[in-house]
């Protein structure tokens, strides 16, 4: 018992130094977001603030329109994560759990996809979206990965697992396919859509390269383009207080989405193990 508990004790500190190395970034960040134009922001006097200051946080704010800004974010990373979640879960269980001509090479053929790295399809999907006219539009954010076949190929492993028995007795039970998948898969599913809600989130509203491609205007722009628009030299110094506020804004939140969602995603799964 002695050896178990220093080993745990063990365990512990070294997680709990790479824990502290990892926030370290973070923490300096909303530090250095603080101090005044004056205090130093290299060393360790980085790590002291004499004077606290809001200051920087409202230099941003007069910058960059940052509520309509954070709107935009909001927007496309909310709704593109809804959709994403419903095509990819519907997908997923169409590929699980029915048998339809073409029903292997369709499937590989979106697993080839994963091969292809996104960028590569930059300039026809821009031609595309300018042909729809949805350039400079929110709607060329969410459209283009309504589904993904990295979160089809997700689903579809995790609803693979499902009892196909459960299904036979819902459909005796008068269950349509559609009633089958929104009552019974989806509640039985839920750890994975957790799990890759969280993933679409953080992916969505750090996107940098598309918004910056399709966005033509500021009021347009997400929080992330925006904030590449803070100024990069005040006179003959870089403003890194007001840079470092900016960046705290757009990071803090997306952390306390993911903190909510990882306990309905420890919730999920305690379900899905009693259920199972």
């Amino acid at each position: 018992m002695t050896k178990k508990k220093l080993f745990s004790a063990l365990v512990y500190i070294i997680l709990g130094i790479i824990v502290f190395f990892c926030l370290c970034p973070i923490i300096w960040m909303c530090i250095i977001s603080l101090k005044g134009p004056n205090e130093s922001i290299s060393g360790f006097n980085s790590l002291w603030i004499s004077n606290p200051t809001l200051q920087n946080f409202k230099n941003v704010f007069n910058i960059i329109p940052v509520g309509t800004n954070l709107y935009n974010s909001f927007f496309t990373t909310i709704l593109g994560t809804i959709t994403t979640l419903f095509f990819c879960s519907l997908a997923g269980f169409a590929f699980a759990k029915y048998d339809f001509p073409g029903k292997r090479f369709l499937f590989y053929f979106v697993i080839a996809t994963m091969l292809i790295p996104p960028e590569v399809g930059a300039v026809p999907l821009f031609i595309i979206m300018r042909k729809v006219r949805l350039i400079n539009s929110l709607w060329s954010l969410i459209i283009p990965r309504i589904a993904t076949a990295v979160g089809i190929f997700y689903m579809r492993q995790y609803i693979v697992d499902v009892p196909t028995e459960i299904m036979e007795a819902s459909r005796i039970d008068g269950c349509g396919d559609f009633a089958i998948y929104s009552k019974i898969i989806v509640p039985i599913i839920k750890p994975a859509l957790a799990s890759w809600a969280a993933l679409t989130i953080i992916a969505r509203w750090n996107d940098f390269f598309w918004p910056l491609l399709y966005l033509r205007s500021t009021p347009k722009y997400t929080l992330m383009v925006s904030i590449s628009l803070l100024p990069v030299s005040d006179g003959l110094s870089t403003p890194w207080p007001v840079i470092m506020a900016g960046t705290t804004f757009a990071i803090v939140p997306i952390i306390v989405v993911y903190l909510i969602l990882q306990r309905f995603q420890k919730a999920g799964l305690s379900t899905g193990a009693v259920k199972g």
